[in-house]
């Protein structure tokens, strides 16, 4: 009968169950028997009372599968939801599985299972819920088209099996005996008998060393052990007669008293003693003061204490009087030896599994008046050809920028959808609402963010009740739901396609609110005092300058449309503020600056450039005070539709403004040009200026050309395997080059806070640290962040004690690392360290200049004198074939008389030869 029912029980439900996936009566029996602590006769299962049902042993063509939430959502097999007790069957795609595990690789859940799915001959597989955790997971797979008939064809139980089950239901609960008191039985005193107690007071060792010797580095040599007499120490394997000592008798006692301590405490005495306070002060009468002033002591006293106050006053005025000495010294013991300290540390990492899932990050940047807020604009990794032939699928995913936020590394808190993938874009100095962006396509976009300042502050915050815009158009009824989603901006402006660039924008910066200029790229005052310009460039061989007010040309337009009643304008359906709707698909560039080259035919590429007057980094707490003021004189913000373009004419020109700019090219060539405009004698246009200089110093694109934040005319230049720093109006090349390192370099940034400090990031992952003061021919540092391509770097400051440095790589996740004490704190005097650092290159450069023309020249004339030499020299005929034989016949004849006269000598000539006439 036991068999009997171990084959009843192992039955499955009939086909006709198939697919509605019911399951047999009998496996509720076999959950009544686990949750009663029994089981069946034959089951196969062990069943205790007091513990878990262990998991049987899977047949060959069962897998068992741990899928996680994410999986279970993917497949839509989520468990007591898409596949439940009654209902555990799921049938999947074998194509959809595959795609899975390409798409996921190792993390996929079905990686374990490869090789069943590559072989699997059907092409649907059959995933059960094991709910009860038969086979030791939550779900397994049929491996074979058998296996899965086996489990979708159970029949039906019979009516001795419901009896069974009905008879096993009706079985008492088992009940847990109760607890007894302990009675001990003598195995205390055992336990008392067997313990170690330390019958001695343990020995104390200390191990010192010498002060001096504290991080001195160590030095290992090779030497002879039988050399010196501590050597060698030998260490036998067994133990050592003569150190073993045999304790044949011992006397000890012991007494237990309490432990006495002694202790008092009162008040110092101080004996009473009167004080008073003179509050009236007093003075020196008329008689008296003169007295003084004409004595003999005053006079002897001043004579005597004058070369010393002379002394002291000189050296107030060499040296600071507030300067910390106490200061110095803590900082120049600090670094001796405090070399744990010197690496970078991963502080937070931000990616997305939806926007930037097999995308790059292609820039960054942090918010200005937000601490902990960073955004991130995401491309595609495709090439020309594969972006052309998957531009209809590209349409449908749209290309965003990411605004992250410390309190919340999971999701993204705001996302910007742009027109097309984003190579660079820029908060606005003076309104940190306003963004621009330049497009793949050559596209300019604007964007206004003042509705959702207050969004991403609270999400700073980590305030939980977090509400939607009031701008942002919800429909009634779904506000809960749209409550907890990120929301979306659209861009307010784009530039036309035909007015702006004919390559990626790979650059874009704000001018200033200082100044802007006019058609002709004069500098003029700007009286708006918010910034109103931008420039652009790309490799279309062009910089443009565009303006974000309306031209005056337009305004006359608008105030004709404000006449017209009948005239309304539509409503806005996407929820777009009409901040710079003057600029929608009208925008023109304001100048447009090409670079022709100096030599030859053809015009420059420009990928990267740097203004003088640039907005650095370590300016960047002025901009954000600053940027405060402006929100709060102007109530929220600018209002750029009531701005207009004012006259040249009245405006003043600023002199002391530089229009020159470096510009990193697409050859590795760095230009130095001005983007005045000249004009031209033959057709009278305004015309662009030529570069008056070129440097050919790396051998790839330049991707880096970024001014320090601490010197103004010092620029670091990063392309190909190389980087260099360049000093502006020394024009003989580079200051400082690099060798050619073994990966490429892509990018590079100056240290905030250092001054001789900056960082290189590599193809490889790497990234190199790069400190002036310590070493010049090659990094501190060189740390691994990715196994990608990092392809931005920004720093920022948070506060005098934490620094960040956000590193992104090309697989589209954004590294935050936290920079050392030793790479944050400047060491004292380090800037005019590094400035005469810089001024004594400069004088080797111009050495090293001098050296090379005066090598040339002395060359030239060496070359002029070995020509003037070769012209003096008399000419020589040729000599005819008959002389040329008489001078061999005549050597020959001088070779034979010098022989016979050496025979001679030597006596081995005979006499009769001596009298034989010369032949």
């Amino acid at each position: 009968m036991a068999d009997k029912g171990n084959q009843k029980s192992t039955k499955t439900p009939s086909t006709n169950s198939k697919l509605s996936g019911k399951r047999p009566k009998s496996s509720t029996s076999i959950v009544s028997n686990k949750a009663s602590g029994k089981q069946k006769p034959g089951s196969g299962k062990k069943v205790d009372s007091t513990s878990n049902v262990e998991s049987a042993v899977p047949p060959e063509d069962i897998f068992p599968l741990v899928l996680t939430g994410a999986t279970q959502e993917l497949f839509q097999c989520r468990a007591d939801e898409d596949v439940t007790q009654e209902n555990p069957f799921k049938i999947l795609r074998k194509e959809e599985i595959l795609q899975d595990m390409k798409t996921r690789a190792a993390v996929s859940d079905f990686h374990p299972v490869k090789q069943l799915v590559l072989n699997y001959p059907g092409e649907e597989l059959l995933l059960v819920f094991d709910r009860d955790f038969s086979y030791g997971q939550s779900f397994y797979l049929a491996g074979t088209e058998e296996a899965k008939e086996r489990i979708l064809q159970v029949q039906e139980p019979t009516d001795a099996d419901v009896v069974e089950e009905e008879s096993l239901l009706e079985m008492p609960v088992y009940k847990t005996p109760e607890p007894h008191p302990w009675v001990s039985l003598g195995s205390e005193v055992e336990i008392e008998e067997e313990s170690v107690k330390d019958s001695k007071k343990r020995l104390r060792y200390r191990a010192s060393r010498i002060r001096r010797e504290f991080g001195a580095q160590v030095q290992f040599t090779d030497r002879n052990a039988s050399a010196s007499k501590d050597g060698y120490i030998e260490c036998p394997p067994y133990q050592d007669k003569s150190f073993c000592i045999k304790q044949l008798e011992r006397d000890t006692g012991t007494q237990a008293i309490p432990d006495l301590w002694d202790s008092s405490t009162q008040t110092q005495w101080k004996f009473p003693k009167n004080t008073w306070t003179q509050y009236v002060p007093r003075e020196f009468t008329e008689e008296e003061k003169e007295n003084c002033m004409y004595s003999e002591n005053l006079r002897n006293f001043i004579t005597s204490v004058a070369l010393r106050f002379e002394i002291a006053v000189q050296q107030n005025e060499i040296m600071d009087v507030f300067f910390d000495d106490w200061k110095a010294l803590g900082e120049e013991e600090s670094t001796f030896g405090g070399k744990a300290d010197t690496h970078l540390k991963e502080y937070q990492s931000f990616t997305d599994l939806h926007f930037s899932k097999q995308k790059s990050i292609s820039y960054i940047n942090w918010h200005p008046t937000i601490n902990g807020v960073i955004a991130v604009a995401v491309t595609e990794r495709l090439c020309f050809e594969d972006r052309i032939n998957l531009s209809t699928k590209l349409l449908l995913s749209p290309s965003l920028i990411l605004f992250w936020s410390f309190s919340d590394p999971i999701n993204p808190q705001l996302l910007l959808e742009c027109p097309d993938d984003i190579y660079c874009f820029e908060f606005c100095p003076s309104d940190p609402n306003i963004i621009v962006g330049g497009c793949i396509n050559g596209q300019v976009v604007l964007w206004d963010i003042s509705a959702y300042r207050e969004w991403v502050q609270s999400s700073r915050t980590g305030g939980g009740g977090k509400q939607t815009p009031a701008n942002a158009n919800s429909l009634h009824g779904f506000e809960e739901k749209q409550e907890n989603e990120t929301p979306i901006v659209r861009y307010c402006a784009v530039s036309a396609i035909e007015n702006g660039h004919k390559a990626p924008i790979t650059d874009v910066q704000w001018l200033p609110d200082s100044y802007e200029i006019s058609r002709a790229g004069v500098p003029l005052e700007n009286k708006d005092g918010v910034c109103v310009q931008i420039v652009t460039c790309a490799p279309d061989c062009s910089v443009l300058f565009w303006d974000i007010r309306p031209p005056r040309v337009a305004a006359h337009s608008m105030t004709d449309r404000k006449q017209k009643p009948e005239e309304r304008p539509l409503d806005n359906p996407h929820g777009v503020p009409s901040t710079f709707k003057h600029l929608d698909l009208t925008w023109k560039p304001l100048i447009k600056v090409a670079f022709s080259k100096i030599e030859t035919s053809g015009e420059y590429s420009p990928l990267k450039f740097s203004r003088r007057d640039g907005i650095h980094d370590n300016k960047m707490c002025n901009i954000v005070d600053k940027s405060l003021q402006n929100l709060e004189k102007n109530e929220g913000g600018v209002n750029y539709g009531m701005l207009r373009v004012p006259s040249a004419k009245h405006l003043k020109t600023l002199d002391d403004v530089s229009t020159q700019i470096f510009v990193g090219t697409e050859d590795g060539e760095l230009i130095y040009t001005d983007w005045k405009m000249e004009k031209d004698n033959d057709s009278g246009k305004m015309i662009s200026s030529k570069p008056s200089h070129r440097f050919v110093a790396h051998d790839g694109p330049v991707h880096t050309v970024k001014r320090s934040p601490f010197f103004n005319d010092i620029i670091l230049s990063v392309g190909g395997w190389t980087f260099a720093i360049w000093k502006e109006g020394v024009m003989s090349g580079p200051i400082l080059q690099s060798s050619c390192s073994k990966k490429r370099c892509t990018v590079g940034h100056w240290s905030l806070s250092r001054p001789g400090v900056f960082f290189i990031g590599k193809e490889d992952g790497n990234i190199e640290v790069w400190d002036l003061l310590e070493k010049t021919h090659e990094p501190s540092q060189t740390q691994n962040i990715t196994t990608a391509s990092i392809t931005c770097i920004k720093p920022w400051i948070v506060s005098s004690k934490q620094h960040f440095l956000a590193v992104s790589d090309e697989l589209g996740t954004l590294h935050i690392l936290e920079i050392p004490w030793t790479l944050r704190r400047p060491s004292s005097n380090e800037k005019s360290s590094m400035s005469s650092y810089f001024e004594r290159e400069v004088s080797h450069l111009e050495y090293f200049v001098k050296r090379r023309e005066f090598r040339a020249k002395e060359k030239k004339d060496m070359e002029a004198a070995e020509q003037r030499k070769k012209m003096q020299e008399p000419i020589i005929p040729e000599k005819s074939s008959e002389q040329i034989e008489e001078e061999v016949q005549k050597g020959y004849e001088n070779y034979l008389e010098l022989e016979k006269k050496i025979l001679k000598e030597m006596g081995l000539l005979p006499e009769e030869e001596e009298k034989l006439p010369d032949v």
